[in-house]
């Protein structure tokens, strides 16, 4: 028999959906699953039929973590080690840096590396039962490559609380904690967050790759740097054709004809 694939992809729209497919080890992020992540990401960048992308997670949980299974099989063989979060770096990394805007769909938990998935994405909606920890203080192995992206997101002192406590906190917190974008009746959550994708999929994909490189880059400057930096993205972008046709159906009252240009 052929083993299920590690990642399903499901296009529509626009709006690709990747979900994260070993539901028995509670989407553990084994080696393979991040390999095929970070290749598909990639493949996503040069792909002008996908616009905005949905990550999820098949069966009970959104994502454990690394896979602890995995990691104890290979007897924590440090080429195996230092393979598994180079690639964890990588997949992260490209969450942020793929041009097309990423959201994370959250139900079940999401710990550790899988907490690090959800902050590491563009935007976060989550079931009422989502659950969020990076709990690897609890295991003697602190979380020290998911607070890269929990600390992005949240407060310093919210990001110590989870990363010293290792304790679960439920969607409320994780919204009040900035972690997430809103929380969604589990029942409505698949069908809320691709409404939300195909609405962001409907603007220009040249304004959005524009829109969202320049977030995170303005972000580490100085404000007198981020200023000029953004001064000279906005005179670049107004010399796109997407630019001057988004300003010219606005002023006509006609919905935009975006070509990405």
């Amino acid at each position: 028999m052929n083993e299920a694939p590690l990642l399903l992809r499901a296009d529509d729209a626009g709006v690709v959906t990747l979900t994260l497919n070993r539901p028995q080890a509670r989407n553990g992020l084994s080696l393979g699953l991040l390999q095929v992540l970070r290749d598909t990401l990639f493949e996503l960048e040069a792909d002008a039929s996908a616009r905005v992308v949905i990550i999820a997670g098949a069966g009970p949980a959104f994502c454990a973590g690394h896979d602890l299974k995995e990691l104890r099989g290979k007897n924590y063989d440090p080429a195996y080690v230092d393979e598994l979060f180079e690639l964890c770096a990588e997949v992260m990394q490209a969450i942020v840096n793929l041009s097309k805007p990423v959201i994370a769909r959250v139900h079940g938990v999401a710990t550790a590396a899988g907490a690090q998935l959800v902050a590491s994405a563009d935007l976060a909606f989550a079931a009422e039962d989502a659950r969020f920890a990076t709990p690897g203080v609890n295991i003697g192995l602190f979380c020290s490559t998911p607070m890269v992206a929990l600390s992005r997101n949240v407060s310093k002192k919210q990001a110590m609380q989870m990363l010293l406590s290792g304790d679960l906190i439920d969607a409320e917190t994780a919204l009040r904690f900035g972690l997430i974008n809103e929380i969604v009746p589990a029942a409505d959550l698949e069908s809320h967050t691709l409404a939300f994708a195909r609405k962001i999929a409907s603007k220009s994909p040249l304004t959005l790759a524009i829109g969202k490189k320049a977030f995170y880059r303005q972000a580490e400057l100085p404000l007198a740097e981020a200023y000029a930096y953004t001064r000279e993205v906005m005179a670049d972008n107004l010399k796109a054709q997407d630019a001057r046709e988004g300003i010219g159906a606005f002023l006509d009252k006609r919905p935009p004809v975006w070509t990405g240009t």
